[in-house]
């Protein structure tokens, strides 16, 4: 342990350094050794637009757009300026989330303490440049690498980097990584590497922070892809030599029919619209202050079952107020105790900063050495000469911590916990600091208690709502503090948690995993959990297949959060726990949380939805390619014919519903519900569309064009029920996008340029009357399965 005097003024370096000129660092940012690595929040512009153009599916849609275009009218073309219309909406919304990410971002990121001509300022990470003297205090983040130059008591936690779960004491000369933080103590180091060379950098170098790794629903859609492209290469193959055989005097219409049946097989705004969506909620919760680093974790938070509650700053109110302080040896100077330790601590946590608000630095008292806050010991202290000549030691923490079991005092604090106040010991030490912090075991014979000092915590005022709406939903609260367990369980009783008359004090959960799990399933409030166990706690949880979100905002949170399926932090929180969330609550407004999960359940449920569209069509396209195999006659649809049906029953109400409002439960089994819609409604589109087109063959003689109308009118019919379902529950915008699908097809129908264009007119009255019975039968039917399937979903 390092003794030292005060720096008077905080502005004069341990060792009289005051860091780099503004010379030195011009020099540095010249020769190109700076910290050039930001922490990307987004993909670049180029990035996303390349992404959103060069995709398989716009590959396949692009070869064949350019093919009908040689052979045919612009009309057979049109699916190429959708493709080219959907792409640029993608790409215009997600530069818009980009935006809202890169703002949020530059709110929340972490600004390191450098020493510049003699002053200590805070920078951006992507300022710093080598040999940068830079501040570390409990909580920073380490965002370059560097050796330690000075360390009062510095602890560094390297378990996201090196998997060691114990924190590593840094002496001067060691060195430290980048991407870990401190756990305690202070002190300062010296950039070595920064930029791509840092060890963090080499780690992350591919890692996208805008990304749907780990997704479900991502995962699910990969899945749907990879049975489109099983389904539609043999379809593919068989449909273009047929065509080519059944249409062999007339080479340009061959092209056309097989194009025709070839551009349905793509779901082609499928990806495009999943991208969309998610931009979309980025942009939504950015609007509520809410910074998404993660994409999944929109998705990953609906589909939560428990949720992991950090007492203070997320229950309560991270800002503190003194109540009482409770004398228990009268010949200690209490206040100007209290204030000279409040003064000693450079990075005061919560509980000390209301000291420090209520009882000035007493003159005269000078600091000999300090033993810094740490999660683990649940103490701090320091010894002084104070104004008489006198040494003496303190220390502050939890009482049940530093005093034996039984003792009289903690009956007294157990009192104020039992109201729900946060109670702290001030006690005199009778032995040197560093032997107390090397065996914190022996504190309880080395202490004497001097004082109580009583914190009041003010619960968040949408705490309550919050809490209900989780419970509303089936998600399951479990607090997990490290105060009290007595004083944890009075804020729960506060808050109506279910299992607040029963709070556990962790410290004698069992350490066997399976205990440990019943432990954890059967209570939800708990008190005195130091960092790994939370992290332990969270591994329970999940070994009981629930989807686990953490929240918190203190650096003992870090592991429980990094190992949570959703780690949820706040804005005002460490440095660290900012870097490890995956959501971050720039407003520390804990409400914000429902918003975040019913973006969730919009994104899944309306994707959902549209995959169920996109796939009916894929799958009544490659059937309707094996009939035509199978008969051995020209395709029934052009493109134009393809494209106009797809718009109007796929294209332009996925767009909406994509967007739209959604509150359904998230369910697991994305693809198995998306094949037993789409898989029957696309059969049943497919037979009726072939019925009708056979039965249009026997009605007229040798007249496509009136065939491939017939068989228009069936698949639209068809396919429009299937979004009718799809659409349901109804509301007036709903209805109303369904009737505006259905007028604008009929509108095509009695226009006579638009007849030319799309080259459909109906003839006669059996084929058209016929189309609309095999549509008719085929709803009715689908209406049946719809029914059968919805019974299934709500039985689960």
């Amino acid at each position: 342990m390092k003794n030292q005097l005060d720096e008077p003024g905080g502005t004069t370096r341990v060792g009289g350094r005051g860091g780099l000129t503004a010379a030195e660092v011009a020099e540095r940012v010249a020769a190109g050794q700076v910290n050039d690595v930001p922490a990307r929040s987004s993909r670049s512009v180029g990035e996303i637009v390349r992404s959103n153009l060069f995709t398989r599916i716009n590959a396949i849609i692009g070869v064949l757009f350019v093919i009908v275009m040689i052979v045919g009218p612009v009309q057979d073309g049109l699916f190429g300026g959708v493709i080219l219309a959907n792409t640029l909406i993608g790409i215009i919304q997600e530069v818009r989330a980009k935006r809202t990410l890169d703002q949020l971002a530059i709110v929340g990121e972490s600004r390191p303490r450098v020493w510049r001509d003699g002053q200590r300022v805070e920078l951006s990470a992507s300022d710093i440049v080598i040999d940068d003297t830079i501040d570390l205090g409990q909580g920073d983040k380490i965002v370059v690498d560097g050796t330690v130059t000075s360390g009062d008591n510095l602890e560094v936690d390297e378990s996201l980097l090196t998997g060691e779960a114990d924190p590593v004491v840094k002496q001067p000369g060691d060195p430290v990584m980048s991407g870990s933080f401190v756990v305690a103590g202070s002190g300062t180091f010296t950039a070595t590497r920064v930029g791509r060379e840092a060890y963090a950098s080499q780690l992350a170098e591919e890692a996208k922070r805008f990304s749907l790794v780990n997704s479900e629903l991502r995962n699910g859609i990969d899945r749907i892809l990879k049975f489109v492209t099983y389904a539609i290469i043999p379809a593919g193959v068989a449909l273009i030599i047929t065509q080519f055989v059944v249409n062999d005097d007339n080479f340009s219409e061959a092209i056309r029919r097989m194009v025709g049946g070839l551009v349905p097989m793509v779901p082609e705004g499928l990806v495009l619209l999943t991208s969309l969506a998610f931009a979309v909620g980025v942009v939504r919760l950015g609007k509520k202050q809410c910074l998404v680093q993660e994409l999944p974790a929109i998705e990953g938070l609906a589909r939560v079952d428990t949720v992991c509650l950090d007492k203070t700053g997320t229950l309560t109110e991270a800002s503190m107020d003194i109540d009482e302080v409770l004398q228990l040896l009268p010949d200690v100077p209490a206040e100007a105790v209290l204030g000279a330790l409040g003064a000693a601590d450079e990075r005061p946590n919560a509980s000390l900063q209301a000291i420090i608000e209520s009882y000035p630095a007493p003159e005269d008292w000078r600091r000999t050495a300090t033993a810094p806050f740490s999660s683990a010991r649940r103490w701090s202290g320091a010894s002084f000469v104070e104004p008489s000549g006198a040494e003496s030691a303190w220390l502050l923490g939890a009482p049940d911590t530093m005093l034996p079991a039984g003792h009289s005092v903690l009956t007294a604090a157990d009192s104020y916990g039992a109201r729900g106040l946060r109670v702290l010991l001030l006690a005199r030490c009778s032995r040197p600091l560093d032997v107390l912090m090397e065996d914190p075991s022996a504190v309880p014979d080395a202490v004497t208690p001097a004082a109580l000092v009583v914190i009041k915590q003010r619960v968040r005022q949408e705490a309550p709502a919050t809490l209900r709406y989780f419970a509303d939903q089936g998600v399951t609260a479990k607090v997990i503090s490290g105060d009290n367990a007595v004083s944890v369980g009075a804020v729960a009783s506060s808050l109506s948690l279910p299992g607040a008359e029963r709070p556990v004090d962790a410290r004698f959960l069992p350490e066997d995993p399976r205990e440990l799990a019943d432990a954890v399933e059967e209570n939800s409030i708990f008190g005195r959990v130091g960092p790994q166990q939370k992290r332990d706690m969270v591994g329970a949880l999940q070994s009981r297949g629930h989807t686990v979100a953490m929240t918190g905002d203190g650096v003992n949170d870090v592991l429980a959060l990094k190992d949570a399926d959703i780690g949820v932090g706040m804005g005002s929180g460490s440095p660290a726990t900012r870097a490890v969330a995956q959501i971050v609550l720039l407003n520390n407004n804990f409400s914000a949380l429902p918003s975040v999960v019913a973006e969730g359940r919009r994104v899944i449920g309306n994707i959902e939805r549209v995959a169920n569209l996109f796939l009916t069509k894929t799958v009544y396209s490659v059937l309707m390619a094996l009939v035509v195999v199978i008969a051995q006659v020209p395709y029934p649809f052009l493109p134009r014919h393809i494209t106009l049906v797809g718009s109007l029953t796929i294209g332009i109400p996925a767009f909406f519903i994509a967007l739209a409002p959604n509150k359904e439960r998230a369910r697991p089994d994305f693809v198995g519900r998306v094949l037993r819609f789409a898989i029957p409604a696309g059969t049943l589109a497919a037979t009726a569309t072939s019925v009708a087109y056979l039965i249009a063959r026997s009605v007229y003689d040798d007249n496509l064009d009136a065939e491939t109308s017939a068989a228009t009118l069936a698949l639209f019919l068809t396919a429009l029920w299937a979004l009718a379902i799809i659409a349901r529950p109804y509301t007036w915008w709903r209805v109303l996008l369904v009737l505006t699908m259905a007028v604008s097809f009929a509108v095509v129908l009695v226009v006579p340029w638009l007849q030319e264009f799309f080259q459909l007119k109906l003839v006669g009255v059996a084929a058209p009357w016929a189309a609309v019975a095999c549509a008719a039968v085929a709803g009715l039917v689908l209406e049946v399965v719809w029914a059968r399937m919805r019974r299934r979903l709500d039985a689960k």
